[in-house]
């Protein structure tokens, strides 16, 4: 037992409450438990209890011992001084208010079933990523469901809150920040903040500059990720070095000091690649703020990134210099549903937060229903245990239910852990 297992089991009622009584005999009736309290004061407020022949609307504060309420110094603190009832699991001391009255007290100890217990000690105790895997499915489809579509909806405010940060560095500037989340969805997981830095050295006013010169905008891509010093000596490389240079020394520009990773990734993702395509895609679209506000499904958005391909160069080239065998580079369909689930989706979230559209939030959870589920170890893990995951929806709820909630032992607000325990 802990107290935020004994909050938990106070929030939900999980104890046998016939028949209750406080440690000094009085009946006790629970009109409303009360809301949980995530700040300063006692455990829960605006609780509806019924002591004796009197019914008292106020806090009550929990604890494993009902000694810890002197340990804490609750007795001198004015936040505890209206508590109507004391919930602890054990009473091994009695509790006087400031007027020598007993604080009215009701202990638990005997009343919590020990299944509930056992189960909890079980997920607790088990080292693997999600260790309620043996109770697995536990919630009905229709559960599930409903879990799911808070899950991405969660993932999709903190998302949205990133989003909005960028917007405050940007001073307010939604051009730059899509052009920035865009850069750095392309970098992946290994060269992200890579690009992101080039894109944040490359801001979209210098780069617009540039727009129709598809090769110029490939050179500063390319050259701020300090990818052209082994650009060898055919045509193109030295067309990159050359334009590089040039505007280098006009915009007085820095190339990043990270440097671009290659290794244990598939050639197709590698970051030249993905630079150049990066540059097609600056190059066909005129704004990518304006092309995202005005998207109406998600069939407008795969537009955007539809037919996206490196330069010719690339097809026979993973690398500068090393030639490969021929084969054009389009984006694909895989990165460009990702690109709209991870990056445009978040933005446009975080568009309506910042507007306080709440029918267009709605709206774009709407739209992950009708994205095909992200393929990676988290979604293929629960997959093996059952769980159905059809849609991007799902693979985004599964991914924030394994990232905040899994692997932070979070088992006592997450729905699957509510209805474990409940059956205990």
């Amino acid at each position: 037992m802990n107290e935020r297992l004994l909050q938990f089991i106070w929030q939900f009622q999980y104890f046998n409450a016939k028949e209750l009584f406080t440690t000094q005999g009085e009946r006790v009736v629970i009109e409303r438990c009360g809301m949980l309290n995530l700040h300063q004061g006692p455990d829960f407020s605006e609780a509806w209890i019924h002591i004796g022949n009197t019914t008292w609307v106020g806090a009550v504060e929990l604890h494993l011992l009902a000694s810890d309420w002197n340990r804490h110094r609750h007795y001198d603190d004015p936040y505890y001084q209206k508590i109507i009832l004391h919930v602890v699991w054990e009473e091994d001391e009695l509790l006087f208010d400031g007027y020598g009255n007993r604080i009215p007290t009701l202990e638990l100890k005997h009343r919590i079933a020990a299944s509930l217990l056992q189960r909890y000690r079980c997920i607790m105790d088990n080292p693997m990523p999600v260790s309620c895997a043996s109770f697995l499915p536990a919630l009905t489809p229709l559960a599930w469901y409903a879990w799911k579509e808070r899950l991405a909806a969660e993932r999709l405010e903190q998302k949205a809150m990133q989003v909005l940060e960028t917007l405050q560095q940007c001073n307010g500037d939604w051009e730059e920040v899509c052009w920035r989340s865009i850069a750095g969805n392309f970098g992946g997981k290994v060269n992200r903040i890579l690009f992101e830095q080039v894109a944040t050295a490359l801001p979209v006013r210098l780069l617009a500059r540039h727009r129709n010169r598809r090769t110029q905008l490939e050179a500063l891509l390319m050259g701020q990720a300090n990818l052209l010093g082994h650009a060898g000596k055919d045509a193109y490389g030295l067309l990159l070095q050359t334009e590089y240079a040039f505007y280098r020394n006009k915009y007085k520009l820095v190339p990043s000091a990270l440097p671009a990773a290659f290794l244990r990734m598939r050639p197709a993702s590698f970051p030249t690649i993905r630079l150049s395509q990066l540059a097609a895609l600056f190059h066909r679209c005129p704004s990518f703020y304006s092309l995202f506000c005005e998207a109406r499904s998600v069939a407008s958005l795969s537009t955007v990134f539809a037919d996206i391909a490196a330069d010719d160069y690339w097809n026979t080239h993973y690398h500068f210099k090393e030639e490969s065998k021929s084969q054009p580079k389009y984006l694909g369909r895989y990165m460009a549903d990702n690109l709209i689930i991870n990056t445009v989706i978040p933005l446009l979230f975080a568009h309506a937060t910042y507007h306080n559209a709440a029918h267009q939030k709605a709206d774009l959870l709407s739209w992950l229903l009708e994205l095909p589920a992200e393929q990676n170890r988290i979604t293929r893990e629960w997959q093996t245990m059952g769980i159905t995951i059809h849609s991007a929806l799902d693979s985004q709820a599964m991914t924030e239910l394994s990232n905040h909630y899994c692997a932070k032992k979070r088992c006592l607000v997450c729905a699957v852990g509510n209805k474990i325990l409940n059956a205990g």
